[in-house]
Parts: structure tokens; C-alpha cells; sequence
């Protein structure tokens, strides 16, 4: 409610900050403390929770991005990898938001690339404090901030005696006479947060945990989005009819609802799998959820701004506001291109091992590894129809969706087969092959789409939630098209498929780079 009636997102766009009061009431209403453990004074959210709430916060960019940079980021290093010492120190006030978090990764000529960045701590002679030298640059809460969690090179001597260079994390404090620009800045020994050279492990961590909010968040904002554009289209007229008629304007409304639910149904997905004691790693979820939601924000916003015209453009409408607001989540928290590699590349590693013991087997002569290897041939050359056991007595889909997953299932086996075709080809050398690995990668985030949608609706039908039959909807459109899509991609792995135009692709772009130009002749030329 806070949010719809206090929130003047217009006013804080315009002026380029949050006023003050707004902070202080964000503040009172403990968001600045959501997953700090309670017992340094945050709510002690669950990630389910988090995602919750970040469907509100998200009503607003700017305080959804403070927010988020300062918790998701900022401060998550000190819950994740600080000491009972540092913990107490930091996590209250920082809950209370009486200080700001923020993190300080990129830098100048270290980008995506992290583990080039140039900033160093050296160790003082007495021991006692690192001194810390070097600039980073596109620092959210750079401005607000009192703790900073900065990311440096140190000299650290390996187990074999020798010196190398590796990333470790500091909590800075602006008292310690720092900016975002380092300058012989003293800190101490004890604010070493985790090991000396575990850096890029806090890092990653820090990023991989915090990016499954994303799907929750931008679901938040394109559910008010299409609430207002669905305002418009049903009010404006033209040709004597109103927009919401005309078949074009209603898919881009289907375009919209299907985009944030796959988006939420995989944020909170991810957010329970987080949240159950013991479970393995989500990283590669959460960075499906972050590639899918960041890019069906942009694809939205624009969709919704296109249904207004030139309204759109201006700013009586939130619209224009939107898109330069969405188009920044394809590139923070890790570009979507580097966490598709991170995904592809994930995924082969755990596939890689499973074929190297098939492998290992067929080069020992195991009989039965050869009968079923030769068989699986056999019933790819004949047929695709495949179960795996989601529908059916013991399923966990509803029949009313068995078509859907029915499509899952098969592109869930055919990937495998594509996968171990790869690996075979490849070898270690696929971690070259980025148009390669970016297919792997889209295939995965739809079929990750696809089981949780197809989870998301059962439920609503066994439960009998209102407008479960909506839901149905959505979940039989998204597979339908996921599906096609996958046996296209699918299609675009085979190296000789002529659906596969990569070195053409390849051979255009190096020719245009070499030139560093647009190198066609201009039409109307007529000598050479």
C-alpha cells in the first residue's frame, strides 16, 4: 500500500534521488533488513519471502535497485562468508539501515572479466592493516554508503611455496577515509571477510545468490504494467473500436502475462529449492531466472509501450520511464551472455562426467552398455514419442497439462542426445564454442520454464485456486512454444544442419571488425 500511495516513482526519476523521508520510512518498515538473520535485529526473511516482497519493491526501480544493492549484494558477503565478529559488528546497523551496503567489483578495464581487476591490498609491515589502492567504477549506494564490500588482488603463497596473485574481500568503511576511489586506504587485518585469496569464491557467491529475486521483482512490476496498459487499451479507440479489440493488441497482452508468469514461476521455484534444508547449489537457477526475467522486462516494456503510440514517450505515462529502467537488467548482477556460458558450461560439466563413465564402459567392451547404447539409436531412428513418468498414476502433472509435458519429456530427452553429440565432438575445447553453448543454454532456461510452469499450474489445479484454468492457459502456450523453439535450437547444434549458419555468421562479423565498419557499398553507388 506504501508503495501505490506514498511512492512518487515520477518525482524520484526526475530529480535523480530518493528523498530522504522515503529512505526513512523504508527504513522504519525494516527493508533494509529483510534477510539479515534476526538475531542481528533484520526480519530474517526466507528467500520465498524475499521473492514476496521484492514483487512490491519492485513497483519502484530505483528503490528496488538501493535495495537490492545494498542486501542482495552489498552486505550478503558479511552473512555469507563473515566471521561472528564482523557479523555483529555490521549486520545491525545495516539492518536498521542507519548505515548503506554497497559492492565494489567492476572496475575501470575489468568488466565481466573479474578476475582482471587491478585493484591491490598490500599487507603493512607491522601486519596489522592492507593498503588498499585502486578505483571501481558503477557502484550502486556508491553515494549512500558506509560499508563497502570491496574486492582486491593480494599476494598469497600457495601450498608449493610459490607467490601468487589472488582476489580477496575487505569490508571497507567510508570512515576509513575511502571513496570508490582507493588510495592507500588502511584496513585493518580482521576485516578480511572470509579467507585471504578467497575472494572470487565470495564474489560469485555473493552474485549467485541473489540473482533468483530478480524473476519475482520484475513479475511485480509487469503485473502493474499490464494493469495500466490494459487501462489504455481498453479506453482509447480507433477506427470506431477500442485497442483491446484488435488482434495484434491482444497478443502483445498474452506476450505480457506469459512473460511474468514463467518469470515468477521460476523465481519462487528457485526460491523454495534455496530454502530446503541440505539442497544442492541453485546457482544455474538463479542465473536461468535472471537471463529469462531481465529479458522479458525489456521485451514487455517495449510491447506495452508500442500498444500506447507516441503517449508512450512521454512522461505523463510511466512507460518510457520503464524502458530505460529494464534495459539495465540485461547487464548488471552478470551479462546475460556471461551467465549463459555459466549455464551451458555448468550443465555440460555435470553431463561431461556422466558420458565419460559411458564411455570409459563402451572402451572396456561392457556388453550391456553396448546393447543399451545401440538400442537407444535404434528408438531415436524410429520414433519420438518418450516418458519419463510427470504424467500418469504416479505423475506429478495434472492430466488437463499432460500435453505440455508430454513436450517437455521429449525435449528433455533429445537435449541429452544433442549434449553427448557435443561432448564427443568437442571435447574440452566447447568452452570456445560460444554460439554453441549459447543454444545449450536457451534450451535449458526453457525447459527450467517449462517444469516450472507445468509445477505451477498442478498445483493451482489441486489446489483449486481461483483462475487455475487461466493458468492453464499460460502454462500450454508457454510449452507449446518452448518446445518448437528447443527442436529448432536443437536443429541449429547439428554442424552440418542447414539451419546452422555459424561460420557465416563468423565469416560476416570478421569482416566488418577487421574494417571496424559497416562495409557494404552504399546503394546508389555505381563504380567500385
Amino acid at each position: 500500500k506504501y508503495f501505490l500511495l506514498a511512492v512518487d516513482s515520477r518525482k524520484i526519476d526526475q530529480e535523480g534521488r530518493i528523498p530522504d523521508e522515503t529512505l526513512e520510512k523504508l527504513k522504519s518498515l525494516g527493508l533494509f533488513g529483510t534477510q539479515v538473520p534476526e538475531e542481528y535485529g533484520g526480519l530474517g526473511l526466507s528467500n520465498t519471502m524475499y521473492a514476496r516482497l521484492g514483487e512490491v519493491i519492485g513497483l519502484d526501480a530505483s528503490i528496488a535497485v538501493t535495495l537490492a544493492a545494498h542486501q542482495a549484494i552489498g552486505l550478503k558477503g558479511i552473512i555469507l562468508a563473515g566471521s561472528k565478529e564482523q557479523k555483529a559488528r555490521y549486520l545491525p546497523r545495516l539492518a536498521s539501515g542507519e548505515h548503506v551496503a554497497a559492492f565494489c567489483l567492476t572496475e575501470p578495464a575489468s568488466g565481466s572479466d573479474a578476475a582482471s581487476i587491478r585493484t591491490r591490498a598490500t599487507l603493512s609491515a607491522d601486519k596489522r592493516h592492507y593498503i588498499l589502492n585502486g578505483a571501481k567504477v558503477w557502484i550502486t549506494n556508491g553515494g549512500l554508503a558506509n560499508v563497502f564490500t570491496v574486492f582486491a588482488k593480494t599476494e598469497v603463497v600457495d601450498s608449493d611455496g610459490s607467490v601468487k596473485d589472488k582476489i580477496t574481500a575487505f569490508i571497507v568503511e567510508r570512515d576509513f577515509a575511502c571513496e570508490v576511489h582507493f588510495e592507500n586506504t588502511r584496513v585493518p587485518v580482521e576485516n578480511v571477510l572470509g579467507e585471504v585469496g578467497g575472494g572470487f569464491k565470495v564474489a560469485m557467491n555473493i552474485l549467485n545468490s541473489g540473482r533468483f529475486s530478480m524473476g519475482s521483482t520484475v513479475a511485480g512490476m509487469l503485473k502493474k504494467l499490464i494493469e495500466m496498459t490494459a487501462e489504455y487499451a481498453c479506453t482509447r479507440r480507433q477506427f470506431g473500436r477500442s485497442l483491446s479489440e484488435f488482434g495484434l493488441i491482444q497478443e502483445k497482452f498474452a506476450l505480457m502475462a506469459q512473460k511474468a508468469y514463467v518469470m515468477e514461476s521460476m523465481a519462487y521455484l528457485t526460491a523454495a529449492m534455496l530454502d530446503a534444508p541440505g539442497f544442492p547449489d541453485c546457482s544455474i537457477e538463479a542465473a536461468m531466472v535472471k537471463v529469462f526475467s531481465s529479458e522479458g522486462a525489456w521485451t514487455c516494456v517495449s510491447e506495452a509501450l508500442q500498444v500506447l503510440g507516441g503517449a508512450g514517450y512521454v512522461r505523463d505515462y510511466p512507460h518510457e520511464r520503464l524502458l530505460r529502467d529494464s534495459r539495465i537488467l540485461l547487464i548488471f548482477e552478470g551479462t546475460n551472455e556471461i551467465l549463459r556460458m555459466y549455464i551451458a558450461l555448468t550443465g555440460l560439466q555435470h553431463a561431461g562426467r556422466i558420458l565419460t563413465a559411458r564411455v570409459n564402459e563402451l572402451k572396456r567392451g561392457n556388453v550391456t552398455t553396448i546393447m543399451e547404447t545401440v538400442g537407444q539409436r535404434l528408438r531415436d531412428s524410429l520414433g519420438r514419442t518418450v516418458d519419463l513418468g510427470l504424467t500418469g498414476k504416479l505423475g506429478v502433472v495434472h492430466p488437463s497439462l499432460a500435453d505440455g509435458a508430454h513436450k517437455l519429456e521429449e525435449n528433455v530427452y533429445y537435449f541429452g542426445r544433442s549434449v553427448e553429440t557435443l561432448l564427443l565432438r568437442f571435447g574440452k575445447t566447447i568452452v570456445e564454442e560460444q554460439l554453441v553453448l549459447k543454444r545449450v543454454a536457451n534450451v535449458l532456461i526453457n525447459l527450467y520454464g517449462m517444469a516450472a510452469v507445468l509445477s505451477r499450474a498442478s498445483r493451482s489445479i489441486r489446489l483449486g485456486l481461483r483462475d487455475h484454468d487461466h493458468e492453464v492457459l499460460l502454462a500450454s502456450i508457454f510449452c507449446s512454444e518452448a518446445y518448437h523453439q528447443n527442436l529448432f535450437t536443437l536443429s541449429q547444434l547439428d554442424k552440418h544442419s542447414p539451419e546452422n549458419l555459424d561460420e557465416l555468421l563468423k565469416k560476416v562479423s570478421q569482416q566488418i571488425l577487421e574494417k571496424r565498419a559497416y562495409i557494404c557499398t552504399h546503394p546508389l553507388d555505381r563504380t567500385s
